[in-house]
């Protein structure tokens, strides 16, 4: 007896409903590109991935308790996602999801971005000017942009110092950073609920650790009232990090072990700065004001 294949009618309508899935899968992926979500997809597919394994393996016990798992976390994906369900909402609404996406800027390299970010923090530590700016890493930090204003700039000093003016607008508010773009400025944080964090710290200093337990961001952190700056980190604060050169380096350690590459060790030598008029040149220390503090 021959083997009769099925007939499969395909007409119009069909493809247009592809096509229509298609859409949508495609713009729920650029909804979720750059945010938490994508991690937290990642960590559902594992776990479906060991389910499958554990049914073909006739693992009865683990298949028993993922299945149960995997129930949860279906129960608990719009309270996780409420964010981006928001997002892709509001974006219905204005019609916003078939808009062309703003082109990025020229790229630099990983080096000059760390020397932009560390002469301005330097320059606003000696003008005793507080200020906040987040450094993003593999988790995208998207909903915290949009808590601020967009900016979308090319990053330089003289953005940065411009931003952390005491008069400026938005001074208030940390910035964040995405490789030598700043997205936005005046973004709001979230404060870290670690107990065992030390109470004399500030709210800049706090904001700057609960966005470092949340994510892999990288956060810089000059003092409003001392100048010192700090750095935040998988949510530990490095500080006595006064120096340009040294605050360079671990910048510089911190980014690239972010993205998987092998961080330089950072010098354990402490300089102070004395305090100096607001002026570009005074970005990059001569030799001789660092090998005499007090100067």
């Amino acid at each position: 007896m021959p083997f009769a294949f099925p007939q499969i009618s395909f007409g119009v309508a069909d493809f247009f409903d592809i096509l229509a899935t298609a859409a949508l899968a495609y713009y729920l992926l650029l909804l979720i590109r750059g945010t938490r979500a994508v991690p937290i997809l990642f960590g559902i597919l594992v776990l479906v991935a060991v389910l499958v394994a554990a049914n073909v393996f006739h693992l009865l016990v683990l298949a028993t308790v993922l299945q149960f798992v995997l129930l949860g976390t279906a129960l608990t994906l719009p309270i996780v996602f409420q964010p981006e369900l928001r997002r892709f909402l509001e974006q219905l609404g204005r019609g916003g999801m078939l808009a062309r996406r703003e082109a990025a800027a020229e790229a630099v390299s990983l080096e000059d971005s760390v020397t932009s970010l560390a002469r301005a923090a330097v320059i606003l530590s000696r003008n005793r000017i507080g200020a906040l700016i987040a450094i993003e890493g593999a988790t995208g930090l998207r909903e915290f942009v949009e808590s601020g204003t967009r900016l979308d700039a090319r990053l330089s000093v003289e953005l940065l110092l411009a931003v952390f003016t005491p008069r400026s607008p938005l001074h208030d508010g940390a910035v964040i950073v995405r490789g030598n773009l700043l997205e936005a400025a005046g973004c709001f944080l979230p404060l870290s609920e670690n107990v065992f964090t030390d109470s004399h710290l500030g709210t800049r200093h706090r904001a700057a650790i609960g966005l470092t337990e949340q994510t892999d961001a990288i956060v810089l952190i000059i003092s409003e009232q001392s100048g010192a700056i700090s750095l935040a980190r998988l949510g530990k604060l490095s500080r006595e990090l006064d120096d340009e050169t040294r605050l360079r380096s671990v910048l510089l350690a911190c980014c690239r072990a972010a993205r998987g590459s092998r961080p330089a060790r950072p010098a354990r030598r402490r300089v102070r700065f004395g305090r100096r008029s607001l002026r570009p040149e005074s970005a990059a220390p001569s030799a001789s004001e660092a090998a005499n503090p007090s100067a």
